[in-house]
């Protein structure tokens, strides 16, 4: 049995094992990707501290995996199936096999956001992609939408253009929810082209993506652009498909905790990004790892 099993593998859930095995605990990260979640997706974060120049997404969360791994915390790459949170003694089921713990740590984090458009999930794959770092190699001279407009998406259309001809940054609105320096960077490469006030109807084509048909906000006229690849960034969701069931969560789906990050479970926490918190960032999804970590200490030491 161990201390703790923590569900997921995110910025959250690398800081809570670093924290936990630290402190002594067994302890047990299950993650069904890579260690550190969508952030290790992310070509560059700019706003981590101690990084002046920035660094990659796949390269924190690596040193944040090989120091959890340092601190002694287990891994398990399998997604969770099923969860019994009622009892003292909390299980968690993946595919192969059933882990028991005093304490869980719930940093399954988010997901993106579908668009929810005709063309979406059966070019899934052959032309629409939720992640730049991971495709955009693929699209070498060719051109490419990108659909959102906040600071993912003008972020992730200008690392597009290192391989792409042609960037679209498609937004349903005149202004951008995207910081300044991410938007001054977009308007100044010379590869970006702004659709604004334009809301994507369908993404079509034959075998892959041929164009995007968009729709006019104000006079609902309909355009089409050729694009070969749609990049998707329009915000996340909580990663809740097999949580939800068990805690109360808020009108959006995000757990709820209270500010020392129990749920409605005895022994059971929340952290990162699937939690009702204000910001979801690394170095926010960071500081619940550690209050998680040193509530579950405490909540076990409570039990002896």
């Amino acid at each position: 049995m161990y201390d703790l099993i923590i569900v997921g593998g995110g910025p959250a859930g690398l800081t809570a094992a670093i924290y936990a095995a630290r402190g002594g605990l067994k302890t047990v990260v299950v993650e069904s990707m890579m260690p550190g979640g969508q952030a290790a997706a992310t070509e560059k974060i700019e706003n981590y501290p101690g990084f002046p120049e920035g660094i990659t997404g796949f390269d924190l969360m690596n040193a944040f995996y090989k120091q959890a791994l340092n601190q002694g915390a287990e891994f398990i790459f399998e997604p969770v199936l099923h969860l019994d949170l009622q009892k003292e003694v909390k299980t968690v089921v993946t595919g192969q096999r059933t882990l028991e713990a005093k304490a869980v740590i719930i940093a399954a984090g988010s997901k993106p956001r579908s668009l929810g458009v005709a063309g979406e999930d059966s070019f899934h794959g052959r032309g629409v992609s939720y992640c730049a770092t991971c495709d955009g190699a693929f699209y070498k001279g060719k051109k490419v939408a990108v659909i959102g407009g906040g600071n993912a998406a003008l972020e992730e259309g200008a690392y597009l253009t290192k391989f792409a001809s042609e960037v679209y940054i498609v937004h349903r609105r005149k202004e951008f929810r995207a910081s300044q320096i991410a938007v001054q960077r977009a308007e100044e490469n010379p590869k970006v082209k702004f659709v604004l006030d334009s809301v994507v109807q369908e993404i079509a084509g034959n075998d892959k993506v041929q164009k995007i048909i968009l729709k006019d906000v104000g006079s609902d006229a309909v355009e089409e652009i050729e694009v070969d690849g749609v990049f998707i960034y329009i915000g996340t969701e909580p990663n809740t498909k097999f949580t939800s069931e068990y805690f109360e969560v808020d009108q959006y789906g995000y757990i709820i905790t209270d500010a020392l990050l129990k749920t409605n479970k005895q022994g059971v926490y929340a952290a990162g990004d699937i939690r009702n918190t204000p910001l979801r960032q690394v170095a926010t999804a960071v500081g619940d790892g550690a209050l998680a970590a040193v509530q579950v200490e405490k909540y076990l030491a409570e039990m002896d």
